[in-house]
């Protein structure tokens, strides 16, 4: 492959949806301990595909991420400003902060950290889609799921990214190419505990 995107695993909402004890990412699948959480599975594949992974995370998952990733590819957002006040934490403020983080890339995956079953083959061919289109998109069975690609070109406009926004807007107005994988993973995220159980089950 020439061109090489950076994976940037985005790990540091809230989790409030989840109302099991402890945050989602946390939590092992399988529901056996000892086995891999959420967020070390999610990780785990990224890494698979030896493409560089950038983390964006909150302080109190660090150590969870530190394990697996090397210490400068982690991108830890603080959760309070000086004065003590909240920080936003949304997804557009994560693709910002690991895109900013990797300027020189040749463009970026981003993976929600909830979403473990994205298997590595998959990052693997839309990282392959970015050599032929500026924006695009796992898709599985026709339906969009992630990761989506951007290539070096949109820089400006994942720059420009606030709050809870995602890349909707700019996968929408650059008419983004799906790229067919056979993989149902692409649409399967751990948002709640029932979820977290379907996935154990």
């Amino acid at each position: 492959m020439k061109r090489r995107p950076v994976v940037v695993v985005l790990a540091a909402g809230r989790g409030s949806r989840f109302r099991g004890s402890g945050h989602k990412l946390e939590q092992p699948l399988g529901g056996a301990k000892g086995s891999d959480t959420v967020l070390a599975r999610s990780l785990r594949h990224a890494l698979e595909t030896q493409l560089r992974v950038v983390v964006v995370t909150t302080p109190a998952l660090a150590p969870a991420v530190h394990r697996l990733v090397a210490a400068r590819d982690v991108i830890v957002l603080a959760e309070q400003d000086a004065q003590g006040r909240p920080q936003p934490i949304g997804m557009g403020h994560s693709i910002v902060a690991g895109v900013s983080a990797t300027g020189d890339a040749d463009g970026w995956l981003i993976l929600p950290a909830d979403m473990p079953l994205v298997r590595p083959s998959t990052i693997l061919a839309v990282a392959q889609g970015l050599e032929r289109y500026p924006v695009c998109y796992a898709q599985y069975r026709g339906m969009q799921g992630h990761p989506v690609g951007f290539g070096t070109e949109l820089y400006s406009e994942l720059m420009s990214l606030r709050g809870d926004e995602g890349a909707r807007r700019i996968v929408a107005r650059y008419a983004a190419q799906p790229i067919e994988v056979d993989d149902p993973g692409v649409h399967i995220d751990v948002d709640t505990a029932e979820d977290l159980a379907r996935l154990a089950g």
